[in-house]
C-alpha cells in the first residue's frame, strides 16, 4: 500500500477511522472525506503525528457540488485515487407503522444515492487510469432481513446490486475490482441513532479494528485476484 492514495468517505466513524489508521501504518496516502470536519482534521493530524500521510477535506455525500469538489480536490493534491471505501452511512431500525417518511428518504439519500454520486465521481478517475479498488458496506442487512430492518435494508440491497451491476460495466474494460463486506454488528456510534430502536450488546459485536484488517485483506489482494464478497459477524448472532 506504499503511496496508495485511499479516500475513505465517511473516515470519522468507526470502521472508517480504523481503516485510515491501519492503511496508514502501511505506507497508504489517507484522504479523511467527511461531513464532521474537525473530527476528521483531528484523526488526520493523529496519523500525521504518528508518521503516516494523511488530510482531511469536507464530504456532503448528498451534495453533489460537495462530492464533486472532494474529488477534483483530491485529484489536484495527490495526482490519483487508488482506493475508494465507501465507510458512510445511516441507519433506521424501526417496525414499518412507526417510520417517519421524511426520516426514511433520509436513509435512501444517504445510503443509496450518496454511494452513487461518491462511487460515479471517483470512477471518472479510475476509469481514465483503468486501475482501482472500491470497497462497500452493504451489511449483513443488505444480503439478510431481520424484523424492523425494512427501510434500512432496501437501502443496502440497493448498494449491493449497484455495485454488482458496476462489476459487470466497469472491471473487464477498465480493471476495477470491487468488494462487497457483509458485516454484522460492529460496535460503533450506528447503534446510538435515534431511528435505531434495538437493544444491543456492544460487548458481543465486531471490533472496529478487524473489520478494518479484513478490508486490508480485500484491497491487497495480488492480481488478478479480487475478493469480491465477505461475510463476517459475531457468533452470537449469525444470519445465514
Amino acid at each position: 500500500m506504499e503511496d496508495k492514495v485511499v479516500v475513505i468517505a465517511g473516515g470519522t466513524g468507526g470502521i472508517g477511522s480504523a481503516i485510515a489508521r491501519l492503511f496508514s501504518k502501511a505506507g497508504a496516502h489517507i484522504v479523511l472525506a467527511a461531513r464532521n470536519r474537525e473530527k476528521a482534521d483531528a484523526i488526520a493530524s493523529e496519523i500525521n503525528e504518528s508518521g503516516g500521510k494523511a488530510y482531511a477535506t469536507d464530504l456532503d455525500v448528498t451534495d453533489m457540488s460537495s462530492v464533486y469538489k472532494m474529488t477534483d480536490n483530491v485529484i489536484k493534491e495527490l495526482g490519483k485515487i487508488d482506493v475508494l471505501i465507501n465507510a458512510f452511512g445511516t441507519g433506521m431500525i424501526k417496525g414499518i407503522m412507526d417510520v417517519d417518511p421524511k426520516k426514511a428518504r433520509e436513509v435512501v439519500d444517504v445510503n443509496v444515492n450518496g454511494t452513487i454520486m461518491v462511487t460515479q465521481a471517483v470512477l471518472r478517475h479510475m476509469m481514465s487510469e483503468k486501475s482501482g479498488k472500491v470497497v462497500m458496506f452493504p451489511g449483513i442487512l443488505g444480503k439478510h432481513v431481520m424484523r424492523n430492518s425494512s427501510v434500512y435494508s432496501a437501502s443496502k440491497f440497493a448498494v449491493a446490486g449497484f455495485t454488482k451491476a458496476l462489476v459487470e460495466e466497469t472491471t473487464k474494460r477498465f480493471n476495477i475490482g470491487y468488494s462487497l463486506l457483509y458485516l454484522g454488528g460492529v460496535s460503533t456510534d450506528f447503534w446510538e441513532n435515534p431511528e435505531v430502536d434495538m437493544k444491543v450488546q456492544a460487548d458481543k459485536m465486531l471490533d472496529p479494528e478487524e473489520v478494518a484488517k479484513a478490508v486490508y485483506y480485500a484491497v491487497t489482494q495480488p492480481a488478478p485476484g479480487i475478493l469480491n464478497e465477505m461475510v463476517i459477524q459475531p457468533d452470537s448472532h449469525q444470519m445465514v
